[in-house]
């Protein structure tokens, strides 16, 4: 199998084990009775008799018929991600997800090297990428894990703070390196979706510098919980259009 074929294979699954578990946590927390005194004749019981344990707060639960984070900011991904039983689908998802995205950038550097892609930022891509793949990791191991401590939380904040600066920065440098060598790749890419790439990036970018200095008011949770959905859709976009930027037929020498 080529490093090509493995290349679109990962990546697609990277796409698809985020988009897919995140939005299946987003109607689980719709469609499952998280407040047992809400309806207390059906306490104890979840879906015609199984055992409801104590979780967190249904997002369902504010007089919503239903909710679309994307649009509405209702909640946040790590609410919804964090409660049972939705952490037994994530956390699974999230560290398939962070074997995938080492092999995504160490099997993208060999890729080059085979291509006789020189260029002194291959080791960056490969070091942030590698990097954004342990924080991720970091992250899902504290989700679902309740402590009443100031320092957990707060480390539990800065390990997806440095997730998403971490990935945005690979993601900088897998860019920059692909449009330096596009006249070298151009028999193996498709230089269209490089340039939607390129647009998806930089939008990433400026999006991101935009909204650090409003993270720390809390009267904006409403647009930040928007900004985060629809940032997390672009951030995993770029591993779907990697599935199409690699052209199947063409398999280095």
């Amino acid at each position: 199998m080529s490093k090509i074929t493995s290349i679109r294979k990962s990546s697609l699954w990277i796409f698809i084990l985020s988009f897919v578990s995140v939005n299946i946590c987003l109607i689980f927390s719709q469609i499952f009775i998280y407040n047992q005194s809400s309806i207390p004749e059906l306490s104890g019981s979840f879906f015609n008799g199984w055992k409801i344990y104590e979780v967190g707060d249904a997002i369902g639960e504010k007089g919503i018929p239903w909710v679309i984070p994307y649009l509405d900011g209702i909640a946040s991904i790590s609410r919804v991600v964090r409660v049972y039983p939705n952490y037994l689908i994530f956390k699974p998802a999230m560290f398939i997800t962070s074997i995938l995205l080492i092999k995504y950038w160490v099997l993208h550097k060999n890729l080059l090297l085979d291509l006789n892609i020189q260029h002194k930022d291959i080791n960056k891509f490969l070091y942030f990428g590698i990097s954004s793949a342990v924080f991720l990791i970091l992250h899902s191991i504290f989700l679902g894990i309740e402590f009443d401590l100031s320092i957990y939380k707060f480390f539990r904040r800065v390990a997806l703070l440095l997730f998403i600066i971490f990935e945005i920065t690979a993601q900088f440098y897998f860019i920059k390196i692909f449009i330096h060598k596009k006249k070298e790749l151009v028999n193996f890419i498709n230089l269209k979706i490089l340039f939607i790439k390129k647009i998806l990036v930089y939008i990433l970018i400026i999006v991101a510098i935009l909204i650090f200095p409003f993270l720390p008011f809390n009267n904006l949770k409403t647009l930040k919980y928007i900004l985060e959905w629809n940032y997390f859709l672009g951030v995993i976009t770029f591993y779907l259009l990697t599935f199409f930027l690699w052209n199947k037929s063409k398999t280095p020498r």
